[in-house]
C-alpha cells in the first residue's frame, strides 16, 4: 500500500505565504501538507477555471489554524481539530499559521494547478 509524510513527500512548493509537501499516491489521489504563512484570499489564481472555481473535491484535517471555502451558496471555515470535505466550485481563503492535511483526486487537481501556476506566473 502507497504512503507518504511530509518528510518523504517527493514535490515540495515553495512561495511567499505557502509550503506544500506533496505526493501522488497509487489509486489516483494526492495527499499534501500544507502551511499558510501569509493571510491570502486566492480567488484571483482560479480565473479560466469553470465558473474561476476549484474543480477538484478535498478531503482535508486543519492540524493548526483555519481554513476558509467560498462556494457559490456562502463560505464555510474548518478550525482546529476539524475534518472536511469540500466539493468542486470553490476558492479557498489561507490564514497565517494554519497547517493542513489534504487529500484530492490527482487528475482534477493537476489541471486547478496548471491554472493556479499559469495566472500565478502572469501576476508575476
Amino acid at each position: 500500500m502507497p504512503k507518504t509524510s511530509k518528510i518523504s513527500a517527493s514535490e515540495v512548493i515553495e512561495v511567499e505565504g505557502y509550503e506544500g509537501h506533496m505526493e501522488k499516491l497509487e489509486g489516483g489521489y494526492t495527499v499534501a501538507f500544507e502551511k499558510y504563512t501569509a493571510d491570502a484570499d486566492l480567488a484571483e489564481f482560479f480565473k479560466g477555471l469553470p465558473d474561476d472555481r476549484c474543480q477538484a473535491a478535498h478531503w482535508g484535517y486543519v492540524s493548526t489554524g483555519k481554513v476558509t471555502f467560498k462556494t457559490p451558496s456562502g463560505e464555510e471555515t474548518f478550525e482546529t481539530g476539524d475534518a472536511y470535505y469540500v466539493p468542486p466550485g470553490h476558492t479557498p481563503v489561507l490564514y497565517a499559521g494554519t497547517e493542513i492535511i489534504e487529500f484530492s483526486p490527482t487528475q482534477e487537481l493537476q489541471k486547478t494547478l496548471d491554472v493556479i501556476t499559469k495566472n500565478m506566473e502572469a501576476a508575476g
